[in-house]
Order: C-alpha cells, then sequence, then structure tokens
C-alpha cells in the first residue's frame, strides 16, 4: 500500500532538501501602517517641523488672542464674540493644511531630491503601501494638533466650544474632507518644486498668501471682493468657512460674503479639489529628480 504524498514524513523529507513553505508576505495595509510608524519616528526626530508646523496655529492663536484680548470684540447684528473665538476657527483651517498639504509636499519633493524615493521605489514596498504611510503621517499630526488647540483656546481664552451635536457633526464631516483634501493637494503639488532645497518656498509661500485672503487672519468683510473671489478658488477659505459655521454663533453667517455659512457649496469644492489632485497626482507623481530622467 502506497503512502500519502502529503505525510509528514515527507514534508520532512522536503524541508531536508532546503525547501521551505512559502510564507504569505504582509499586506499593502499593513505595510502602509508600518511605514506610518516610520515616518511619524521621522516626523518627531526634526524639530524644526514640529515647532513651525505643529505647533504654529497654537503659537498665533494665543500671540492674536493676547494682543486683541476682550477689548475689541468682532459683533455681526448685535452678537459679538471674543477675537479669540473668531481666530479659533481659521487656526483649525490653518492647521490642517500644514499637516497636510504643506508637510507632505515638502518631505515628498525632498525625499524625491536626495534619491529616498528612488530607492523606496526599487524594493518590493507597494506604492500604495508608502502614500498609506503619508496619510497616517498626516491624520495623526492634524488630530493632535487640532485637540491641543481647542483646549489651548477653551482653557487659556474662554473660548466656548459647541454643545451641540449637530455642530460637531459639521465640524467632523468638514475635518474629514478638508484632511483628504489637503493631503491629495500636498501628494499633487510635490511634483512641483525642482529641487528639495527650493520646496520650502514653493509650498509655503502660496499657503501663507491664502491664509491673508481666506479670512483666517482677519474678518471676511474686511477684504475687497476681487480677493475674497479669488481665495474662493481655494481649499482654505472652504475649510475656514466650515469651521466658522461651528465655533460661531450663527448671527455671524450674514458676514459671510454670500450672507450664509454655505454648507453643501463647502463639501462640493472640496471635493471637487480632492478629486482633480487625485487624477493630477496620479498622473504628474514623480519616482525620480526632474534631472534624473
Amino acid at each position: 500500500m502506497s503512502t500519502a504524498t502529503n505525510s509528514p514524513a515527507t514534508g520532512t523529507a522536503a524541508a531536508a532538501r532546503g525547501r521551505t513553505p512559502a510564507r504569505r508576505l504582509p499586506g499593502t495595509l499593513w505595510l502602509g501602517l508600518v511605514r506610518g510608524g516610520v515616518e511619524l519616528r521621522e516626523y518627531v526626530r526634526e524639530r524644526d517641523s514640529i515647532i513651525f508646523g505643529f505647533a504654529y496655529p497654537i503659537v498665533m492663536l494665543a500671540i492674536f488672542a493676547t494682543v486683541f484680548g476682550d477689548d475689541d470684540p468682532i459683533a455681526v447684528d448685535g452678537t459679538s464674540v471674543s477675537f479669540a473665538q473668531y481666530f479659533l476657527p481659521g487656526m483649525v483651517a490653518t492647521g490642517i493644511m500644514l499637516s497636510t498639504y504643506q508637510t507632505l509636499a515638502i518631505s515628498i519633493a525632498v525625499e524625491r531630491d536626495d534619491g529616498s524615493l528612488k530607492r523606496l521605489r526599487a524594493t518590493p514596498l507597494p506604492p500604495a503601501s508608502y502614500f498609506l504611510g503619508k496619510v497616517v503621517l498626516s491624520l495623526t499630526t492634524v488630530l493632535v494638533q487640532t485637540a491641543l488647540l481647542l483646549a489651548v483656546a477653551a482653557l487659556l481664552f474662554d473660548v466656548p466650544l459647541p454643545d451641540d451635536p449637530a455642530r460637531w457633526a459639521t465640524f467632523a464631516w468638514v475635518f474629514v474632507l478638508g484632511t483628504a483634501t489637503g493631503a491629495v493637494c500636498g501628494v499633487a503639488y510635490s511634483s512641483v518644486p525642482r529641487s528639495g532645497r527650493s520646496a520650502s518656498a514653493v509650498v509655503v509661500t502660496p499657503l501663507l498668501v491664502l491664509q491673508f485672503t481666506s479670512g483666517v487672519f482677519f474678518s471676511v468683510s474686511q477684504l475687497p471682493d476681487w480677493m475674497i473671489d479669488l481665495s474662493s478658488l481655494f481649499p482654505l477659505k472652504w475649510i475656514a468657512q466650515g469651521m466658522r459655521s461651528v465655533f460661531l454663533p450663527d448671527a455671524f453667517a450674514v458676514a459671510e460674503p454670500s450672507g450664509a455659512w454655505q454648507a453643501g457649496t463647502t463639501a462640493a469644492v472640496l471635493a471637487v479639489w480632492l478629486i482633480v489632485a487625485l487624477v493630477v497626482g496620479t498622473r504628474t507623481f514623480r519616482w525620480r529628480r526632474h534631472d534624473d530622467g
């Protein structure tokens, strides 16, 4: 009688001849999470990135709230809020763009310039895992940054946080959609800088200009119409407006250019930017430097 072909003896013999059973490779999701851990460790080691990116909205809120204090409240239709409360939504929006668009655009451009992307592309790491790692980095930093910003605003400057679940629901979808849009825009824009050394200027300058034209530092009612129209083409203005609908009284909606919070328009504009940036990023992303073929 013949023995079974899958007997333990057969397996032992195969192992003795140097054959080992094939091991299942880690999945794309798992590799992306591991890559995210690497990204976070590298981010923490860069102290200047934490200071100028992570702490920037908190420092700016503290400076403006201290300078203006309660002596210069902002009033609309008889309803007034402190400057810190009015300033908070813009800083939340800025923090989202700093931790997504700015962080990703600069870091990817630097990695491309120093050859890190080229070396990664030559490894078995799936491209999707690399980008997932960047998403983990952005999502983690923006969550911590926003939580600290809200805590500082509430505890140090007595900014009242919403007690209406509907407002927190609005905060959630604006936050998620804004974060996704900023991250995809950062990946797409990372191909614009010609080198890692020029990345900071090429990436930071447009965002800094948009902060002044999108109602982040000033009330939108103080901005000229052409500036409002220009800023309406970009995500930051809509993220800030969405956040104002969360943290400001409903009376302040009349101070918006349209006289309303425009939740539907906010969602539509951010969704369009998300889709367009995804298409552009997919078509233009480079693993090599511009002068490397």
